[in-house]
């Protein structure tokens, strides 16, 4: 028996094995709520097998949010929390909820005040002005998250998840890219670190070894002049020391370099196809300048784990979660075999709910995941869906990621990916 397939123990939890459903966020709760949608995917993710699923993106407050059909920490929402957890455990699984804050990447009228961030700028996503905090900002946005870990409890959760990393708030504050303080929160790393660790502080009371704590890091931030990995490891020896259990291996910044996170190309028709046709103008922007502000980054099975390794290496203490490019068993082996106490996976538990118990029966299985994104594109206006299940796809969307994938399988071939 692979060693993926054995118990372990992170914090107060136990999982029954080392595979965990990745943060992806699904846009399954509209009007910042949990749904059935929600329900029915993550209790069919547990009932595939899944060490523990994580659901997405949950903001800590309101100024927190970045899409309608997100998730918004408040007491309302604790009893719908506490019925899919329940579900979660009764397949066996464990359940963690990601908590973040999204910062400068919002607008007005989804977060209710003008988006704010370590500094003053522009979002070129939303578009729209932002601001940098003030002081009772950030001790609003640090006892939010304090608030959020306590409602994560009450919810049942077995863990939670600090984003971090990917361009968002504590990541904002940590990247020079987009800290451009003068005062104790800029300037040099150990500044732009300290709005990360009053947040950890406010969440490692809250947790009092009631829930796991994980946080979401990048090992580097994806583009010249942002975070590298000699930084990140600072961040993650600092994490370290403010108590977190384990640490997930992430990168790349949504607002500057989407696709590195991701991989793939920048799935264009998808995105203009559901966004609603009052936004005929963003529409047009995506249409002609999409892939010039995301240009393209080639998918390769497990992508981030050259520079994982150099964390493993650093922090030989330190629980890792391995995260980007789990295709398969051999790959999920691998990662494993290499000194992570865990992986992530996303796509491939969209596309099948029950691909890890596939992979547990049967080494030589692959995911039939073609990283077309065409769930990504989609999860911008509506739920995150596979193409293979979406019943609302039309014909020209069939064609366009059939051509996705095909100029996919020429590149990946051409670079030796496959």
């Amino acid at each position: 028996m692979s060693d993926l397939f054995t118990p372990f123990k992170i914090g107060p939890v136990e999982l029954r094995n080392r595979t965990i459903r990745s943060a992806a966020f699904e846009g399954m709760c509209p009007g910042n709520s949990p749904s059935q949608s929600l329900f029915d995917y993550h209790t069919a993710v547990a009932r595939g097998g899944i060490g523990m699923t994580t659901v997405a993106y949950a903001a800590v407050c309101r100024s927190g949010l970045s899409f309608e059909r997100q998730l918004w920490m408040r007491e309302e929402i604790v009893p719908e929390l506490r019925k899919l957890t329940d579900a979660i455990h009764s397949e066996g699984a464990k359940a963690s909820i990601q908590l973040g804050h999204c910062g400068n990447m919002s607008h007005r009228k989804i977060c209710g005040c003008t988006p704010f961030g370590a500094s003053n700028g522009f979002n070129l996503y939303s578009p729209t002005f932002v601001h940098g905090m003030t002081r009772s900002e950030i001790k609003e946005v640090t006892v939010a998250y304090g608030n959020a870990v306590r409602l994560a409890i009450a919810s049942g959760f077995d863990a939670v998840e600090i984003h971090a990393g990917h361009g968002y708030l504590i990541s904002q504050f940590l990247s020079p890219y987009t800290n451009h303080r003068k005062d104790e929160y800029g300037g040099s790393l150990e500044n732009r670190m300290r709005f990360m660790k009053e947040c950890m502080k406010e969440v490692m009371e809250a947790a009092a070894g009631k829930v796991a704590v994980f946080v979401k890091i990048n090992t580097r931030d994806g583009f010249k002049g942002g975070l590298e990995v000699d930084d990140c490891i600072t961040v993650a020896r600092e994490l370290q020391k403010c108590g977190a259990d384990a640490l997930v291996l992430s990168g790349g910044f949504v607002s500057r370099a989407p696709m590195y996170v991701m991989r793939g190309e920048f799935p264009v028709y998808p995105i203009i196809h559901y966004m609603p046709l009052k936004q005929w103008w963003l529409k047009l922007g995506v249409l002609l300048g999409g892939k010039i502000v995301s240009p393209t980054v080639p998918f390769k099975r497990l992508y981030f784990l050259e520079d994982a390794l150099k964390f493993r290496k650093a922090l030989p203490d330190m629980p890792l979660v391995y995260v980007g490019g789990v295709t398969c068993r051999k790959d999920a082996d691998k990662v494993i075999d290499s000194g992570f106490e865990m992986l992530q996976m996303g796509r491939a538990v969209l596309e099948d709910t029950d691909f890890v118990n596939k992979m547990k029966a049967d080494e030589t299985h692959c995911s039939r995941c073609e990283h077309s994104n065409f769930c990504i594109g989609r999860m911008y206006s509506l739920e995150m869906a596979c193409h293979k299940t979406c019943k609302d796809i039309t014909p020209f969307l069939i064609r366009s990621v059939q051509k996705t994938n095909r100029r996919n399988n020429r590149r990946e071939k051409k670079l030796g990916y496959l």
